[in-house]
């Protein structure tokens, strides 16, 4: 993706008018004039995020070229693999930075976006982890966005509060806390409302940077016990990409006078091609990793992805691709091995299931699920795990405190040198399960709320008794999208139907038909569905696959104000 000034052309923008900020050299702010955003876009935290893009946006481009490489390798019949030239890195005998004492115990974690009372309720939840998400529970709206840097500004402080009129109830800080992490965006995003030498700027190092810029002191002060801040990386595909954030952080360490290793960070493995690099990855960040995670969700979608021109490694229905999978299971269990050589922590997958509160009995059966779920991933060895809402988190700390007894963490007790053997083939190892047509249906139900809700500024969706983010909309759109260029048969009803543009297009009129039925004419009007109907057929039809679901429908977020009215 090209980070140049046409790939936002001003079409796609609608225009408002806006005041100006006070900003460094070669830096516009196109965003609306708020003066609550001011205090966030001074012209000191500007000029940081100016210096990290202007050092980085080369390594970054380059980085993005190697992504369309590799993708042109696997699309001419390659597969993902160890890289022969840094065995010695796997082999060798090292170890990353100690784990800081504030975060040793991460047993649970919730993750939500970084709207204000989601942000207390989180850190109130009784998790050990609160990340908090600019990343895939977030529509990047120039209003999220502004407003979530000043919410972790006011919840670092410990002053976030929130007023709801509607309940007559005030929300405020417990005395005791969930840790902090921030997840920014990946490398592949760019943030249209912020223009850095004529350019659109790099999303993460927005969100890294005015988040680190006003944070990092009262941080380590208040809640790193001397380290942080903390991080969650998504979406990286190898350790290259990796070394960019090593060299961020060292060059904000150096700025901000703190010293090398204080900011820690969790990458997210969420990519196919991640798994193999995994060491090398570790690596690369060893004087600020405090470990990896299973990005499960994610890491489906870059399966099909990956192995797009692949005809021979179609997906059965989502809901069959789980942890049972030898793939999946597979990738967990180096996972952990992979931590724990290295000293640092592997955290489990999301639990996506919220409370289902006009049904006791399905309420049970699907807490059980959770349990079983989280069962297996401390017995393997994880040292915690995601929830995506604050009702399971009693059940699943229960899970972990049972098994663990009372240390913070497994990685000095649970090795598993078994999974030293793990290998290419166990990675690759084609899913197995039927293709239905009700999983089509799901699919597209679901993409198209998803992309309704994205659309006007919600990027984590409830559906189904299930949370949805981008990268569930992801394998819906993508899986979609591989039956409908393979034409696959849907074996599992019994009928031998294949998988066509005429037959999508009736799915697609019944779906629309259906979710209209369900949310009701009047909100159906009010809402974004059409549209949203129109960008995900358009995205399960495409001759060729869109990267990313999100990096297309984001020209359809982005609101300009008047050139100009920014002080240059």
């Amino acid at each position: 993706m090209s980070l140049s000034l046409g790939y936002y052309g001003d079409t796609a923008m609608k225009k408002i008018p806006g005041g100006g900020y006070d900003v460094p050299e070669g830096v516009d702010i196109r965003g609306r004039y708020d003066e609550e955003f001011a205090k966030i876009l001074t012209k000191e935290a500007l000029m940081f995020v100016a210096d990290l893009q202007r050092e980085f946006r080369n390594h970054v481009k380059y980085a993005m070229e190697c992504r369309k490489e590799a993708k042109m390798r696997y699309n001419s019949g390659g597969l993902p693999g160890f890289d022969p030239a840094t065995k010695n890195v796997r082999d060798g005998d090292w170890v990353c930075a100690e784990v800081p004492p504030a975060v040793a115990d991460r047993k649970v974690e919730i993750t939500g976006p970084v709207e204000r009372k989601m942000i207390i309720n989180a850190l109130n939840s009784g998790a050990k982890v609160f990340m908090a998400d600019f990343e895939d529970a977030l529509s990047p709206t120039w209003e999220n966005l502004m407003k979530g840097q000043v919410n972790l500004k006011d919840a670092v402080n410990g002053t976030i509060s929130f007023e709801d009129k509607a309940r007559n109830r005030v929300y405020k800080l417990n005395d005791q806390t969930a840790k902090l992490f921030v997840r920014p965006r990946g490398w592949h995003l760019p943030e249209a409302h912020i223009f850095i030498d004529g350019e659109p700027a790099i999303g993460c190092l927005v969100d890294f940077g005015l988040y680190f810029h006003h944070n990092h002191a009262a941080f380590r002060k208040t809640q790193g016990q001397g380290y942080g801040p903390f991080f969650y990386l998504p979406k990286m595909e190898n350790s290259r990409e990796a070394r960019i954030w090593n060299n961020v952080f060292e060059r904000a360490e150096r700025m901000a006078g703190i010293e090398k290793g204080s900011i820690r960070a969790t990458v997210l493995i969420e990519t196919l091609p991640a798994v193999f690099q995994m060491e090398e990855i570790l690596y690369e960040l060893r004087d600020h990793s405090v470990g990896l995670n299973c990005g499960r969700w994610d890491y489906i979608f870059s399966y099909v992805k990956t192995f797009q021109a692949h005809p021979d490694r179609l997906l059965p229905d989502r809901v069959l691709v789980g942890m049972g999978q030898h793939f999946m299971r597979s990738y967990s269990d180096l996972l952990i091995r992979t931590c724990h050589r290295r000293g640092v922590h592997a955290m489990g997958g999301m639990a996506a299931q919220i409370p289902i509160r006009d049904d006791p009995a399905a309420n049970e059966a699907a807490l059980e699920l959770v349990k079983k779920d989280k069962l297996r991933e401390v017995r393997a060895g994880h040292d915690g795990t995601w929830a995506a809402h604050p009702g399971l988190i009693p059940a699943i700390m229960e899970v972990f405190n049972n098994n663990m007894g009372d240390t913070p963490n497994l990685i000095k007790t649970m090795k598993r040198e078994d999974a030293a053997f793990i290998t290419e083939e166990d990675l690759l190892q084609i899913p197995r399960g039927v293709r239905t047509i009700d999983g089509l249906r799901l699919n597209t139900r679901v993409g198209i709320q998803y992309v309704a809700a994205w659309l006007t500024g919600t990027g984590s969706v409830p559906l189904y008794n299930l949370m949805e983010d981008a990268a569930t909309a992801e394998i819906s759109r993508v899986q979609n999208w591989q039956w409908l260029k393979y034409g696959v048969e849907l074996d599992g009803d019994g009928l031998g139907v294949c998988v066509t543009t005429e037959l999508f297009g009736k799915v697609v009129e019944e779906e629309m038909a259906q979710i209209e039925r369900e949310v009701g004419r009047d909100r159906f009007k009010k809402g974004m569905y059409k549209e949203a109907c129109k960008i995900f057929t358009r995205q399960c039809t495409a001759p060729v696959l869109d990267d990313f679901l999100t990096l297309n429908a984001y020209n359809y977020i982005v609101v300009h104000h008047p050139r100009g009215s920014s002080k240059l």
